[in-house]
């Protein structure tokens, strides 16, 4: 499932990941290629995939986020006939255990050629029969020095049958280039070198190359064990099974899975498998694919991070086998049935790129609450739930409607009886702040008479069967037909679908949320679209126009159709932490699950959950009992409702995370490692996390229990951690039990920071715009503390006009000072400070002034010894101006 916000759009994801941890482990797989990973370890070693800066790898919202859709109710378990197991893939099953005594690949030198950031050589291998070199197939190998330590390797047949299938719309143009030079050809190695200082040793035969960072020491290798297999394209002889299938071979991460975190071996079971499918009441603890498939992987010690990043979007089987000694060896096996092959495209990571920028992605109501059902039934039904959060007090910025809203599944419709009036539904609800929130799936009714449909037939927009006629497949509205969105003129004729003159009834109030895009096919293989459907090929390079595609998409995903258990609970906290680590940070889970019904300590814990997610949103199977906050007891009421505001109190720290996350790219939700990189005991959690580098959240996801384990990361730089609610200081140090009450969660706000917050909640994220600020000044060891705000208008393009705040926040024990970060910000925002929280202060000051365009005015302060807290009360400071409080002793 993906969710797409209209008003505001951009591109494409950035996948950006600071580090992902994989133990001594080699990650092989089934395919027809292979490369291998080896790491050994030196400084933190990252990448960023984002916007503007080419080195990064930018994935597209819709190429990415395909996550699946809605199922009939029943028995909680993937029919597992349904999908394809390894040993049922020939291509997989044959290759699995692939592992010969010596490489057949060597590299020709007298061919190999240097010229700005790329080398460029045949490779061709040979049979070693008779003490005889026979030369069997010739390629061609292109490796390119990109920028921020980043190499990029690729390989495809010198003179292929017919050529390879290149992965559309994931990259925004080429990537930005770096230097590379030549430096020596000397005792069958050739030795290259980036700008930067890293190296790249490539041994000629058998073909063999490492990595080398700045430091000498090796960081990545391809085919150290020999694994590495780019089958050639051959004349079809006869099919066997499944045994033609072809592909190609590089190392991935592993989202989407419903595993851990970190990696898992597989020599026991089933490989982790890359494929987006429905899987309708998908597994725990399994490798199988299911929505999404995000090809980049990372590995983690404690002195560097380094990651592949696997340019293919065809099918991909992963298996993780640890080894004893210390070397992590990883490489994967790619494989596609049918249609084009796939060429071996693969980005080597070795540093981390913070130059990158781009457009903000995200309207400040999408970080808010979300109420959604399957399905609110009629204009008074949602009138009701819309009531229903005011009369308890609880914040909700947008109501969403499923499949039944539209006239018999037809998309860019109403049903003319239950939803009569959709222009005075919105505007009841936009006049209260709040939104709506409407699905349009992306397959199409096969209806004569159908605007859509007529369209795209007479056009001739929809993806073909092998026959080439168009294809049909069953979805929610019966037999269905799939625009192909690889031709950009049916992307501009569905873009268009969404003007408001063409779906009556909409405004900019209304958004849109895209639904089933794996594309889910229910009397499809795997509950897919074949492998030989055809789709739209460009007739030459200035054809495609692939990076504009979606310039008007940009989305949030969550973990599909879980269920209210407590099992899925846990599983939400691994799965975002991957996605975001994978670069897509705005995550989150149904709250409740999607089947079944939460009983109210599990309804209580998923909102307190849920709260610290990415993507909080309330969803649930139309069979399944209704479960709106208020039908719940008055205790069980006021929980959620307090998990709700502390949710919007902290809106603008979170809008905050996601510009910062626009332009650095790191991830929002971040593993304990990332920040603490050399403590290894962080590196295979995950129940816990980071939001940015300020706030750690624990949050409880276990049934009956009365204390959980925390982890306080940095003890040895000697890290505190402050609770938000009593700003109680502990002294990291590891592990310890907290007791915890079904009231509260763990979460600590860490030593050093400031963090803002907007105590005065309302019902709407847009009624708080100019709301005044609290700062949580959290003090480090050496009482000093930084943070940052970002402030617009939560809404329109105007900070493309340098309409923004950017701002810093700096406490020294002399002072505390608010500067534009941004030297040129123009936005007259009217919220102020009421309030500054200056927790584990050991020496109060005596008299405290603000110091504000010319003025000076004394400021009232109280101190709590209990806990070390010093308020100053009502300073007022605007902030639209920069400002500094000063304070004597």
């Amino acid at each position: 499932m993906s969710l797409t916000f209209r008003s505001r759009h951009t591109s494409f994801f950035e996948i950006d990941i600071d580090s992902i941890y994989a133990s001594n482990s080699i990650i092989k797989s089934p395919q027809n290629s292979n490369v291998e990973l080896k790491r050994t370890f030196s400084h933190h070693l990252v990448i960023i995939i984002a916007k503007e800066t080419i080195h990064t790898i930018r994935m597209k919202a819709l190429s990415l986020l395909l996550i699946a859709a809605f199922g009939l109710s029943g028995s909680l378990a993937v029919d597992r006939n349904n999908f394809k197991t390894c040993e049922q893939s020939g291509f997989c099953k044959r290759l699995r255990g692939f592992k010969p005594e010596k490489s057949q690949y060597a590299l020709n030198v007298d061919s190999v050629f240097v010229h700005g950031n790329v080398l460029s050589a045949e490779v061709f291998t040979v049979d070693h029969d008779d003490d005889k070199k026979n030369i069997l197939w010739r390629y061609a190998l292109r490796l390119s020095a990109l920028a921020d330590g980043t190499f990029r390797v690729e390989m495809d047949e010198a003179e292929p049958l017919y050529p390879r299938y290149r992965t559309q719309i994931a990259l925004e143009g080429e990537p930005k280039g770096d230097g590379l030079k030549l430096i020596s050809n000397e005792n069958g190695k050739l030795t290259l070198s980036n700008t930067q200082g890293h190296k790249v040793v490539i041994t000629i035969e058998p073909l063999k190359i490492e990595f080398v960072d700045h430091t000498g020491e090796v960081a990545v290798v391809l085919n150290e064990n020999s694994q590495l297999v780019v089958e050639p394209l051959r004349v079809r002889r006869e099919k066997i099974g499944d045994d033609d299938e072809q592909g190609n071979i590089v190392e991935v991460s592993i989202p989407e899975h419903t595993d851990n975190f970190y990696l898992k071996t597989t020599t026991s079971g089933e490989p982790y498998r890359l494929y987006n499918l429905d899987v309708f009441e998908y597994e725990l603890d399994s490798p199988m694919a299911i929505y999404g498939a995000v090809p980049v992987l990372y590995s983690h010690s404690s002195k560097r991070s380094s990651g592949v990043f696997w340019h293919n979007s065809a099918e991909t089987w992963v298996d993780v086998v640890n080894f004893s000694e210390s070397t992590v060896v990883s490489s994967l096996v790619n494989f596609m049935t049918g249609g084009q092959k796939q060429r071996v495209d693969a980005s080597l990571l070795l540093t981390h790129n913070q130059q990158s920028k781009r457009s903000i992605c995200f309207q400040k109501f999408s970080l808010a609450y979300h109420q959604s059902r399957w399905n609110y039934m009629d204009e008074v039904d949602l009138r009701t739930v819309d009531e229903g959060f005011d009369e308890h007090d609880i914040p909700a910025d947008a109501l969403w409607l499923d499949i039944e809203y539209t006239d018999k599944k037809k998309y860019f419709t109403w049903d003319a009886e239950k939803f009569r009036h959709p222009t005075e539904m919105v505007s009841n609800l936009t006049a209260k702040g709040r939104k709506l929130v409407v699905i349009i799936d992306p397959h199409i009714k096969r209806e004569a008479g159908y605007f859509v449909h007529e369209d795209c037939t007479a056009k001739d927009y929809y993806v073909k069967n092998k026959e080439g006629r168009d294809y049909e497949g069953w979805c929610w509205p019966g037999s269905s037909s799939y625009p192909d969105f690889f031709n950009p003129e049916v992307t501009q004729y569905y873009i268009e679908r969404y003007k408001f003159e063409n779906f009556p009834g909409t405004s900019k109030d209304v958004h849109i949320w895209n639904d089933m895009n794996e594309p889910s096919v229910f009397n499809g293989p795997e509950i897919t679209m074949p492998k030989d459907c055809r789709h739209w090929k460009p007739r030459n390079k200035e054809d495609s126009g692939l990076a504009s595609y979606w310039e008007h998409s940009y989305a949030a995903v969550w973990t599909g159709d879980n269920a209210a258990e407590w099992g899925f609970l846990q599983a939400s906290v691994p799965m975002c932490i991957s996605l975001a680590t994978a670069g897509i940070s705005f995550c989150g889970s149904d709250v409740g699950g999607f089947f079944k019904y939460p009983e109210a300590e599990l309804m209580t814990r998923w909102y307190q959950a849920g709260a610290y997610q990415a993507f909080f949103r309330a969803h649930s199977h139309i069979e399944t009992k209704r479960r709106e906050p208020w039908l719940y007891d008055a205790t069980t009421i006021s929980r959620i409702r307090d998990a709700v505001r502390r949710r919007y109190a902290l809106l603008d720290f979170w809008y905050t995370l996601f510009y910062e996350h626009s332009i650095d790219g790191l991830p929002v939700t971040r593993p304990l490692f990332q920040e603490f990189p050399k403590e290894e005991a962080t590196f295979t959690i995950d129940n816990q996390y980071l939001l940015g580098d300020k706030l750690l959240i624990r949050p409880v996801l276990e049934e009956g229990v009365t204390s959980v384990k925390v982890y306080l990361p940095g003890k040895e730089s000697g890290t505190l951690w402050y609770d938000v609610d009593s700003y109680h200081a502990v002294a990291a140090n590891g592990w310890i039990n907290l007791d915890v009450t079904i009231t509260k969660i763990p979460v600590y706000q860490r030593g050093g920071t400031i963090v803002p917050r907007k105590e005065r909640v309302r019902r709407a994220s847009s009624l708080m715009a100019n709301d005044p600020y609290t700062l949580v000044v959290a003090l480090d060891s050496n009482n000093t503390a930084h943070g940052t705000v970002y402030i617009d208008d939560g809404e329109t393009f105007d900070y493309k006009s340098n309409k923004y705040i950017y701002g810093s926040f700096d406490y020294q024990p002399a002072a505390i000072a608010y500067k534009f970060i941004n030297k040129d910000a123009n936005y007259p925002t009217r919220s102020w400070v009421e309030r500054i929280v200056i927790a584990g202060i050991k020496n109060a000051p005596k008299a405290a002034k603000l110091v504000q365009g010319g003025k000076q005015t004394p400021l009232q302060m109280t101190l709590h010894r209990g806990n070390d807290v010093l308020v100053v009360r009502k300073p007022g400071a605007s902030m639209a101006k920069p400002w500094e409080i000063l304070f004597t002793y």
